[in-house]
């Protein structure tokens, strides 16, 4: 049994009958001490009692002008964001609801990094106490950005972009970096640093420090692992069960769907779909393919009974894979409910 990601404030949800998340008053006290509403020492006295208010009683009703009288008009409208999210959430019937309900309609209206947290929580919630160190190191993926580096023998790393940019910034180096430069997993200094079946283990340790680097080509357990945290993905958000295998090309000549599991792999799979034109340099952003197949035929819309859908992750002009784990959730060709 394993209790990773600590502070997802997993542990503060409370489950449902159907195996749905649902929000309670210490899941909305968290967001209390995150920096965009936590105290500081030059809080103002009305933002102070406010937030020990809210503590308090997390659902509190607060009047405009309470939120008007605090001197930071910063604070002011982080706070304005913060109840109009907690009131989206507590109309919900679970947090699972609240998260596809934010994509439909006009547009996203919730800040993108309460987003992702919600993203790692549903990872966490699927992969359970007793999953494989793997399959938590690629359910990153859908919540972290990836920097993505191709080494000169082909090679394709992922490793966490906030890591490598914070380290970078910084003047530093170190086995990532050094990865990252260009040297190759032949070398033995850096295979602490590179996860694998071998070492999967060490991720338990430093599960919240997301310093370990995967490698992402066709064939290697990481690209596996994923496929196993998609499905359990689909199957929990939408109840269908399917099965995901990772491909090389697509040379079916009756495709007929696909799903961009990101903004770039998406445009990439438009063209190649519609026949446009598509150099060489933009192909290479692909880093890999996948092939989809529903478990059970009857969840698919008649036309595609039978048809695998086609799916993708690419990196973008900034080597970088940014997961849009959504996508699965409504772009499958799945029978409408009667």
């Amino acid at each position: 049994m394993t209790n990773f990601w600590p502070q997802s404030t997993y542990q503060t949800l409370a489950l449902g009958s159907d195996h749905q998340l649902l929000v309670t008053d210490d899941f909305l006290r968290s967001y209390l001490f995150r920096p965009e509403l936590n105290l500081v020492a030059e809080s103002c006295d009305a933002e102070r009692s406010l937030h020990q208010r809210l503590l308090e009683n997390p659902r509190l009703q607060v009047p405009q002008e309470d939120i008007a009288a605090m001197a930071d008009e910063d604070i002011q409208e982080n706070y304005r964001i913060w109840l109009r999210y907690r009131e989206k959430l507590l109309a919900a019937s679970s947090l699972e609801s609240f998260y596809m309900s934010l994509f439909r309609g006009d547009g996203v209206d919730v800040p993108p990094l309460f987003v992702s947290g919600l993203a790692q929580i549903f990872v966490r919630h699927i992969l359970g106490e007793d999953c494989h160190p793997l399959d938590a190191r690629m359910g990153e993926l859908f919540f972290r950005t990836q920097k993505i580096t191709v080494l000169e023998d082909g090679i394709v790393m992922g490793a966490d972009d906030e890591l490598v940019t914070r380290n970078a910034q910084a003047g530093e180096t170190g086995n990532i970096m050094d990865l990252l430069k260009g040297k190759t997993l032949s070398m033995r200094s850096i295979d602490l640093d590179v996860l694998h079946e071998e070492n999967a283990d060490l991720y338990w340790d430093k599960n919240e420090d997301h310093d370990f680097a995967v490698q992402l080509n066709f064939g290697q357990p990481p690209i596996t692992h994923f496929c196993r945290v998609l499905e359990k993905w689909i199957e929990h958000f939408l109840g269908v069960q399917v099965r995901i295998t990772p491909m090389q090309q697509i040379t079916d000549p009756k495709w007929s769907w696909h799903v961009g599991l990101d903004a770039s792999a998406t445009e990439i799979l438009n063209k190649l779909y519609n026949k446009e034109p598509i150099d060489t340099e933009e192909l290479q952003k692909v880093i890999c393919l996948f092939r989809l197949d529903f478990i059970d035929e009857t969840a698919v819309a008649h036309a595609l009974v039978g048809k695998p859908v086609y799916m993708a992750i690419a990196m973008n002009d900034e080597k970088q894979l940014k997961l849009k784990p959504q996508n699965l959730l409504f772009n499958l060709p799945l029978a409408k409910a009667s």
